[in-house]
Formats: C-alpha cells, structure tokens, sequence
C-alpha cells in the first residue's frame, strides 16, 4: 500500500496548506491553521479539466470549507494533469477535442470520452489517497467524508462515489450524463446538484438526465440561469453547508 508523503508546507489566510503524494500521484491537503478544528471531517475535491490541484477555483474553494465549515480538504492532480506527465493517449484526445471546438462540431461525444477513460485510472487512486489520509491523526477511519467535484471532477466523482462506500455525501454538476448513467443509479448517498439552464455545452436535457439517474433519497437540484461558464461562486458557500448538514462541523456560512 502507498503511504503519504508530506513534500511542502505552508499557512495562509486561516489555512494550513501541505502539499504530499502517495505513490506518484501528487496532492494538497488543507486545513484549519489553527489546527483548533482536530480530527474534523474530510471532503475530497475533484478540479475541472484542463486545471490542476491548486488551481484557483480550488483554492476558493478549500478556503470556503476549512475556514466556514472546519473541514479538511484534499485534492489530487488528475491523470494528465497539473505535475502529471500527459501520454500519448491524453495528447491525442486533446487534439480531438481542440478540432471539435475549431470545427464547431458538439465536444461532448470528445469530452465523455476522455474523462471516462481518466475516471477508470483516478478512481483507485483517489481510494488509495483516502487509505493514506484516513491515517493521519488528525482525519482518522472513522471520520465523515465527503466529495465535491464540478465538470470533470463529477466525470470522476460519480463513479468514485458510486465505488466508495467511505463517501456519505456528494457535490456534483456541470457533466455529460453519457458515461455516468450506470453509476449514477448506484448512489443513494445525499446529493447536491448544480446546473446552468442556458448551458450552451451540456444540453438542459443531458443535466437533468444526469440528476434524476441518481438513486439518492435526499438530493438537491439546483438550476442556475446563465450559460456553462457563468457557474455562480455562490455555489461554493451553498457546499459548505451541505457539508455541514450531511458531514457535521460549522454550520455558519463563509463570509
């Protein structure tokens, strides 16, 4: 089994950052600076396509949930991606997917396709990151764990969460149903579900498919106005107190 290890580590802004890997997969864990929070629950973060661990919605993101929720937060590059070496696989589905967008031809036949076949390396990855998180004192086996990831992080994360029993709540949206159907009807965990209604990537249609295939008693849709790239930030404080509801730790929300 791969352990962690921690390679950098630094604070800021109420938070303390550790960058680590385990095995060859690079991540950040963050965390209260305050260290007050202790063993807190955790909520792993899948990032977009095309970004990496600390990439700015990340960063935004953690700090919401460490500082306005308590929890720890931790994030892998994914395959392909930030201090990861693509292969020729990932070059040639890039290239497919840049001719598509010049073309003006639909990405999502591109797009469903490469994430899936990242989804298969990701997920053992990610359970093998939880094994070794799940060992520090300060996370510990039988704290609650979460998952929140939007566009390629819900590509990875539905199929994660459906395989994952340590997961008891989940953040999704913004993603192409085709690929995730099965694994959607697998989850009965809580779910938060966001969409853009005017979505000029992902058709209307395709999110709601995508919501209504999980088996979750409790989930939530919510449905923005505006187009793909118009993601609210607000979504990210409406998270944290999902988290806080299905996970425990602070309820008050983020300034």
């Amino acid at each position: 089994m791969n352990s962690l290890r921690f390679t950098a580590e630094s604070s800021a802004n109420g938070m303390r950052e550790r960058d680590f890997t385990v095995g060859e997969v690079p991540g950040v864990l963050w965390s209260p600076a305050s260290g007050a929070a202790g063993r807190a629950p955790l909520v792993l973060m899948g990032h977009g396509g095309g970004a990496h661990k600390k990439h700015a919605a990340m960063l935004g993101r953690a700090h919401r949930l460490v500082t306005g929720g308590g929890f720890h937060v931790a994030v892998i590059d994914a395959p392909g991606h930030g201090g990861r070496p693509r292969t020729a696989q990932d070059e040639q589905d890039i290239a497919e997917l840049r001719e598509a967008q010049a073309a003006g031809e639909p990405e999502g036949p591109v797009v469903v396709r490469y994430n899936a076949r990242l989804a298969e390396l990701a997920v053992p990855e990610w359970q093998a990151t939880l094994d070794a998180l799940q060992e520090l004192p300060e996370i510990g086996a039988d704290s609650p764990v979460g998952y929140a990831g939007i566009a390629m992080g819900t590509a990875i994360g539905v199929p994660l969460v459906a395989a994952e029993p340590r997961i008891t709540a989940a953040v999704f949206g913004l993603m192409w149903p085709d690929a995730l159907i099965g694994a959607a009807k697998r989850i009965t965990v809580p779910v938060e579900f966001a969409m853009q209604w005017d979505d000029e990537r992902i058709p209307r249609e395709a999110g709601l498919a995508l919501f209504d295939a999980f088996a979750s008693k409790e989930k939530t849709l919510h449905a923005n106005a505006g187009k793909h790239f118009d993601f609210p930030r607000f979504e990210a404080d409406s998270a944290v107190r999902f988290f806080a509801r299905h996970l425990g730790g602070a309820a008050a929300s983020p300034a």
